[in-house]
């Protein structure tokens, strides 16, 4: 009943971009559709960790953790015991900063989630794209580069599609990495991660 009620919502919504470019090439259409959404979305999570993270601050965290590893290591290939008094006096100094960074990580997970996973069960119960009806075929050197046989050992095809070829979710993913990459770059996010 719930998930009826997501269908009446989001159907409206996210199906013209599924079939707007459907009547020239009906693959080419869904496929174009997924990337719509994937970009979407991508735009959607990279805006959030720009609006609910302090860049800044966590780029000075990155810095200070990275001194404080290194002086670890020094500490503990040198074997004096000073030296490894003195790291571990800064020990709680730097669980603090890794706590705050984590905060700092979950704040947009916690806004994004919701509404991705309501937006990919509406995928996976589209009848568009279930079945053979949406795939992209890849060529052999982009397959094995892109790792896809892996991916093919946790995901299994559908029955009829090629064997060198991703579904929507394969697609799904290839597109909202590379959108992610890109948006970060636009928006001048300081810190790792997609």
């Amino acid at each position: 009943m719930a998930f009826e009620f997501i269908n009446q919502i989001l159907s409206p919504i996210l199906n013209p971009l599924l079939t707007i470019f459907h009547s020239s090439n009906p693959m080419f259409g869904l496929m174009m559709g997924v990337f719509i959404i994937a970009t979407i979305v991508a735009f959607f999570i990279t805006l959030a960790n720009k609006l609910l993270v302090d860049q800044d601050r966590l780029q000075f965290i990155q810095k200070e953790m990275k001194v404080y590893q290194q002086n670890l290591m020094k500490a503990q290939k040198s074997n004096d015991p000073k030296e490894m008094a003195q790291v571990q006096k800064r020990q709680s100094e730097f669980m603090s900063l890794q706590k705050e960074m984590m905060f700092n990580s979950f704040k947009p997970m916690i806004v994004t989630f919701i509404p991705i996973i309501l937006v990919f069960y509406w995928m996976a119960q589209n009848p568009l794209l279930n079945g053979h009806n949406m795939y992209v075929q890849l060529p052999q050197f982009v397959y094995y580069v892109l790792l896809v046989p892996l991916f093919h050992t946790f995901y299994h095809q559908t029955a009829g599609v090629p064997v060198m070829a991703i579904e929507w979710l394969g697609w799904y993913i290839l597109v909202s990495f590379a959108m992610s990459i890109l948006f970060r770059k636009f928006l001048g996010l300081k810190g790792g991660g997609i």
